[in-house]
């Protein structure tokens, strides 16, 4: 049985539960759309830094924060449009913004959809009218999003778009994890390496890129916490990013639309035409055993 529910908390919260798999997601709308916490029978998928969540002058840590318009950064923060220079922070404006809840559902599984539209701040630092619906589903043991990018605007829209998602993880060095991709980009020293499915956790930080996606899914097998987790994705995403810290109990495994400065280099940057829109999806899956 499926069932939303509505939490006042210091933020709104919807609580999405699929009770026959006793799975529940918690959607905080007005923070970013963002979902803070994925859980199967009582065991976190995700993880969250609940005291840094209580800031709002703070970027979440945790959860699954959505990336828009752009994935990372660019040198300096800073793009052109028309000739004209703006600057925009990493990752973009959505994970920060506050969204609107628009419809739910609870026929074929537990569903919310928001939407984000541009407005007078969004223009300072990105310059088009748009439109975004993203829709959480959950469904036994599968969280999927559904999303929606629409060009408002009477200008091409260049955009690229992904997701940021915080895994809960133990022993690190029981970590398992399964990328399509032969080589990556270290993100600190900018060289590309080949990868030989191995990752050096006894490093401080580890930031790396994967493009040229060989299937459209990722993995990852914690043996310590007995989880095994899966990402789904279409076309849309080009590329994985692998970020974790040294002693912190988390790590990302990002499906990204294009990588850094796509917005310079045009490296898979989505350009959708006036009254254009365009559709993606990404689906975790995961198994305690």
């Amino acid at each position: 049985m499926y069932s939303i529910n509505l939490e006042q908390r210091q933020y709104k919260t919807y609580i999405l539960a699929d009770s026959d798999s006793a799975a529940k997601v918690e959607i905080v709308p007005e923070r970013g759309g963002i979902a803070t916490l994925w859980s199967i029978a009582n065991q976190d998928v995700f993880y969250l830094d609940r005291e840094r969540f209580k800031s709002p002058d703070l970027s979440v840590r945790g959860g699954n924060p959505i990336l828009f318009p752009l994935c990372g950064n660019l040198p300096d923060n800073h793009y052109s449009v028309d000739g004209k220079s703006y600057e925009i922070k990493q990752h973009g404006f959505a994970r920060e913004l506050p969204w609107q809840v628009a419809d739910q559902n609870t026929n074929d599984g537990a569903s919310l959809s928001l939407i984000l539209e541009s407005n007078e701040q969004t223009k300072q630092v990105y310059p088009f009218d748009f439109q975004l619906i993203f829709t959480y589903l959950l469904k036994g043991n599968s969280l999927k999003i559904l999303q929606e990018y629409k060009n408002l605007d009477t200008k091409e829209m260049p955009f690229s778009a992904g997701f940021h998602p915080y895994f809960l993880c133990g022993n690190k060095n029981e970590l398992e994890v399964v990328i399509p991709s032969q080589n990556y980009q270290d993100n600190k020293t900018k060289q590309v390496n080949a990868f030989n499915g191995k990752f050096d956790f006894e490093l401080e930080e580890i930031d790396y890129a994967f493009g040229n996606l060989g299937t459209n899914s990722t993995s990852s097998l914690d043996q310590d916490r007995r989880l095994k987790l899966s990402i789904e994705y279409d076309a849309f995403t080009t590329w994985l990013v692998f970020w974790t810290v040294k002693g912190k109990e988390f790590f990302c495994l990002e499906p990204w639309s294009a990588t850094r400065n796509a917005f310079n280099t045009g490296d898979n940057l989505t350009i959708l035409k006036p009254s254009q829109s365009h559709k993606a999806a990404v689906e975790y899956r995961a198994e305690f055993f």
